[in-house]
């Protein structure tokens, strides 16, 4: 389906039709996304207007953010009492590869993704790689979750080889949907569009956090992108 070559608005796009967003910071006063309820559900009205079908809500587990289940399933019960609309909503959480991690992967003390809950949200410095990359992935599929790397297109340290390990090591791969417009450089876009092509993207996520950015970037038009297998990720 290579290439869409007309430049479209990616609210124009018909991407978001049927779409299930399989990342997000749209759980308000967790971490350092959305931080209001009124800013939520301002978010998610604008999502039914897209045609979006289904949020997973990812915030932030980290040793700087040490948010417990506990407190995130409160918030999400909040949350979901306070919106009425027709989009469902699944709670889950994107783990940082930290000290933390490693204590609640011991004890399996962990929101998965995925509706038979058998799939991890996980993230690494942008900079470096956990010491022990690959055991800690091997220790995930031991507990019996796939692992799925969060926006690989954003790590600067990794290259083709390393993608390719990683896919060889069974991790799956989830798009930031806004790397394609060049919402986080150039350079990463270009990552972006090629790891598209090579077909190395499992699903596809907004990353959204905040009401502003994500008016901005809807703005922004796609180009050389099929919408076709955007949305085969997204489902």
């Amino acid at each position: 389906m290579w290439p869409f070559r007309k430049r479209i608005p990616l609210k124009d796009s018909g991407i978001f039709e049927g779409f299930t967003d399989w990342h997000s910071h749209i759980l308000p006063g967790v971490d350092d996304g959305v931080q209001t309820i009124e800013e939520a559900l301002e978010i998610l009205r604008l999502y039914e207007e897209l045609g979006v079908k289904s949020v997973w809500l990812t915030p932030h587990v980290m040793e700087e953010t040490p948010n417990t289940t506990a407190h995130l399933r409160e918030r999400f019960a909040e949350l979901q009492a306070a919106y009425s609309g027709p989009i469902t909503l699944h709670l889950a959480a994107e783990n940082m590869f930290d000290n933390l991690f490693e204590e609640r992967l011991g004890k399996n003390d962990l929101l998965p993704l995925g509706e038979n809950g058998d799939h991890l949200l996980v993230e690494t410095s942008y900079f470096s790689p956990p010491m022990g990359l690959s055991n800690i992935l091997l220790r995930i599929k031991a507990k019996g979750y796939y692992p799925v790397l969060a926006h690989p297109e954003r790590y600067i340290y990794m290259g083709k080889s390393d993608y390719r390990q990683l896919k060889d090591m069974g991790v799956k791969f989830q798009l930031n949907l806004f790397s394609l417009i060049g919402a986080y450089g150039t350079v990463i876009r270009k990552k972006a569009v090629w790891l598209m092509k090579d077909g190395f993207y499992d699903l596809v996520g907004s990353d959204t956090h905040n009401l502003v950015i994500l008016k901005e970037v809807l703005h922004n038009k796609l180009t050389n992108i099929s919408i076709q297998d955007i949305q085969l990720l997204s489902g």
